[in-house]
């Protein structure tokens, strides 16, 4: 299997299949953070396939804690921008659970290898899904807040302004709504 950095839409999953078939690699399966190989990749060939993932902006990932950080940060980008709502339980507890690993050494792994705490990636994928459905006008703030699992909408208001610097409403109104690409943040 290869660990896969910076997929996190299903065209990245298509990119990442067309490279692997550009290289002549049989693969059986392509997800979000990884590829599963039919065969053990040659290591003549693993250059090769790194650096065409690296021309369209993808990274293979050798260490362990690597990984582990992008297979984290890949479950949030699903629970955030795929999974409306569903998250029923907290995301400590869920990630635990997914990795198997005490939240405090995820969290000390995922802090030292990003800069950031996995609250805080969690808060700016929830703030750039917020501008995208800010963006489509199609519901209203209430329900954007309700969706994105906030306990109010003075709280997911709050927290909009504090890392945009304008409220939901202000950023609706904006002629240039500025919104970031999820392997961006």
């Amino acid at each position: 299997m290869l660990h896969i950095k910076n997929m996190v839409c299903n065209r990245c999953i298509m990119a990442v299949e067309d490279t692997l078939r550009k290289n002549k690699i049989p693969f059986e399966k392509v997800e979000l953070g990884k590829a599963y190989l039919k065969t053990v990749i040659d290591s003549v060939d693993l250059p090769a396939l790194s650096k065409d993932l690296l021309d369209i902006g993808f990274e293979l990932l050798q260490d362990e804690k690597s990984r582990l950080v992008e297979q984290v940060k890949n479950e949030i980008v699903l629970l955030v921008h795929y999974q409306d709502g569903e998250l029923q339980i907290n995301l400590s507890d869920y990630l635990s659970e997914k990795f198997r690993k005490d939240y405090s050494a995820l969290s000390g792994i995922f802090s030292k290898e990003t800069g950031i705490t996995i609250e805080k990636y969690l808060i700016l994928q929830k703030t750039e899904r917020a501008k995208e459905l800010l963006a489509y006008n199609e519901m209203n703030i209430s329900e954007i807040a309700y969706l994105l699992e906030y306990s109010s909408v003075a709280h997911f208001s709050a927290q909009f302004k504090k890392i945009t610097g304008y409220t939901p409403s202000q950023f609706r109104n904006l002629e240039r709504q500025e919104r970031k690409t999820l392997d961006d943040i």
